[in-house]
């Protein structure tokens, strides 16, 4: 028999409970932990059968996703966003966010970049309930001089505009390329310097910034707030430090995590570009690791 005193008793064990979660476990539509999936890591199986793809993702136990087939189809893995949510409902996924190209260097040949058709991108994406749309990529002719990373933090800043309108913050996904110095600065400093610290927000890709040879927490210093969301993959030990499952490598996700509030964090979604063998093994010890270590 439930009496008045200990059902405060469990109220407050509970409250204290919720107060005690870490803060870089993002509560929201779930009652749990949201633990995030890039599917680029499983296209081949996306592009072959998505209904099965993310029935299995969903069964693995992800509960989040991040998409990236937008930009060109204007369609989310063949389907418009009403189809493509109504999928993701019926296996208890959200995405909530989504990958686009630049588009400079197609010359308007692709649709749905941030400068070609990027209305109607920002009109899909709230359809489909996105937080976030991200620049994922730059293609080798988009990476010029730090002039022109200025001009493109201007793009940046319009397109954001766009999405905030829409009640959807705009990111811009990070490689290693951006930390070759030019002139003893960085581009990827250039970007965050000239972009609104509000409208144009970082998706962090620890791996690749690991790689570059930069520490996280310093970026986060620098930069307070401007990270709310993260890409985890793991970097190999070995001399090509190779793309590896989370946790199986060097990168030091705990002390990372550590500085979530200072970084702003909200979401994070594995990524692995390259797996050993099948793509679904990979994802697995990598949710394995981090339901044990980082949630």
């Amino acid at each position: 028999m439930h009496t008045r005193r200990s059902f405060l008793k469990s109220t407050s064990l509970y409250t204290a409970g919720i107060l005690a979660a870490p803060s870089f476990s993002s509560f929201g539509e779930y009652a749990k932990p949201a633990i995030g999936l890039q599917l680029y890591t499983v296209r081949d199986a996306m592009g072959t059968d998505p209904a099965a793809t993310l029935a299995r993702v969903a069964q693995i136990g992800y509960n989040s996703i991040e998409a990236a087939t937008y930009t060109n189809t204007e369609k989310f893995y063949g389907m418009d966003p009403k189809e493509f949510k109504d999928l993701l409902k019926k296996n208890g996924l959200v995405m909530r966010s989504c990958h686009y190209r630049l588009g400079e260097d197609t010359k308007g040949a692709e649709k749905g970049t941030i400068l070609n058709d990027w209305d109607r991108a920002v009109e899909d994406g709230a359809a489909l309930g996105l937080k976030y749309m991200v620049c994922a990529w730059l293609s080798p002719a988009e990476r010029q001089n730090l002039d022109h990373y200025k001009q493109m933090a201007g793009q940046f800043n319009k397109a954001a505009e766009k999405c905030k309108a829409a009640g959807i913050q705009f990111c811009y996904h990070n490689h290693d390329f951006e930390f070759d110095a030019q002139d003893g600065k960085y581009p990827y400093d250039v970007l965050l310097d000239n972009t609104d610290k509000d409208l144009v927000k970082m998706e962090m890709d620890l791996y690749w910034v690991n790689k570059a040879g930069q520490d996280p927490a310093k970026l986060f210093d620098k930069n307070p707030g401007r990270f709310p969301l993260w890409h985890l993959k793991d970097m190999d030990n070995t001399p090509q430090h190779s793309f590896t499952e989370v946790g199986n490598g060097v990168i030091d996700f705990k002390k990372i995590f550590a500085n979530a509030d200072k970084a702003g964090f909200k979401y994070f979604f594995v990524e692995q570009d390259k797996c050993p063998g099948d793509p679904f093994d990979s994802i697995t010890k990598s949710i394995t690791y981090i339901k044990k270590n980082l949630v």
